[in-house]
């Protein structure tokens, strides 16, 4: 494979260059995961028997046996954070597990079945009339990832569109303090959760779903992705900076990916996201992640200053697409 059939070097890639026939290589040999998405996503080639290996190496093997007797990870649905079934089913659908695998599948069931509150959606709080949308846009990547009943998912989507913002976002404090104005945060969770949800095939309020991600697309890039519309400064520094796994948490590196997934072509607005992958790039052609969100975790990832294959595979994919 020749570097330049690899990645292009135009566009939104602005000095930066074809990846590296060694960093390739490097994604290829590393975790099961990160190698099933170089290769889908670097390479163009969906490769299943790839994809099963993570159920049974690396990461996803650490993750599905975590599992507890109790069919929970952690101490239940939500806590602690990071270990608890919320954010491992989250993390195993970030890693690209099968969608069909049994034991996801079992742990999606028994959220829903369980973990319901009033108003359809799921939360934490048990005794809430009002669940939050970010959970619930996580809640929505996960289940539809690994195929969950379709009418279990209705409510779900029903409560999501009935809490899209004036201004197109999304933001799960308005149910806390009366949040006037969207979160990046939680739109770009809402955006990821109806793009799992139409990419499976489910039909339920289709449209309107497309209608509300196109709203909160345009919402992330009326702000350049980071930016204050009144300032124009970055609205908080650790926007900048990039993660994995993000959690429930924005930064550049996920917005862009989140957009890339929903099929959104490139637009000028981001320009100044694209420019902060681009300088983060090390001279070896890979990327380094910040510390890791405060919490306990199933994983260990490589610690900050040092080469980080998922940082890497996102920002090389999101350049990619943009390019």
């Amino acid at each position: 494979m020749h570097e330049s059939d690899a990645l292009p070097d135009t566009g939104c890639w602005r000095g930066i260059g074809a990846t590296t026939t060694a960093n390739l290589t490097w994604l290829l040999d590393g975790d099961p995961a990160v190698a099933y998405q170089a290769t889908r996503d670097l390479l163009g080639v969906d490769d299943a028997r790839l994809q099963v290996r993570i159920a049974d190496e690396g990461a996803g093997a650490t993750l599905l046996a975590a599992r507890g007797p109790d069919g929970h990870w952690g101490a239940g649905f939500y806590n602690p954070k990071w270990t608890s079934t919320h954010y491992t089913l989250l993390e195993l659908r970030g890693l690209g597990l099968a969608p069909t695998h049994p034991v996801a599948r079992d742990a999606c069931a028994l959220v829903l079945r369980d973990h319901k509150v009033r108003d359809g959606g799921v939360d934490p709080r048990p005794t809430t009339r009002h669940s939050d949308v970010c959970v619930n846009g996580m809640a929505l990547n996960y289940l539809s990832w690994f195929g969950s009943d379709a009418d279990q998912l209705a409510s779900i989507v029903d409560v999501i569109l009935a809490e899209q913002m004036p201004d197109g976002g999304f933001n799960c404090r308005t149910s806390r303090t009366g949040a006037t104005h969207s979160s990046v945060h939680t739109s770009t969770s809402v955006i990821e959760g109806i793009t799992a949800y139409e990419q499976a095939g489910y039909s339920h309020r289709r449209a309107e779903l497309r209608d509300a991600r196109t709203s909160a697309v345009e919402f992330l890039l009326r702000h350049r992705l980071f930016r204050s519309e009144r300032t124009g400064k970055p609205i908080r520094p650790d926007f900048t900076r990039l993660h994995y796994p993000a959690r429930w948490y924005f930064d550049v590196l996920r917005g862009l990916d989140a957009l890339r997934a929903a099929g959104i072509d490139y637009d000028e607005r981001m320009r100044d996201a694209c420019s902060v992958l681009e300088k983060r790039r090390r001279s070896d052609g890979r990327w380094v992640a910040q510390r890791g969100y405060p919490g306990k975790t199933h994983l260990t990832y490589p610690p900050p200053g040092e080469p980080n294959p998922w940082v890497t595979l996102i920002a090389l994919r999101v350049l990619r697409a943009y390019a």
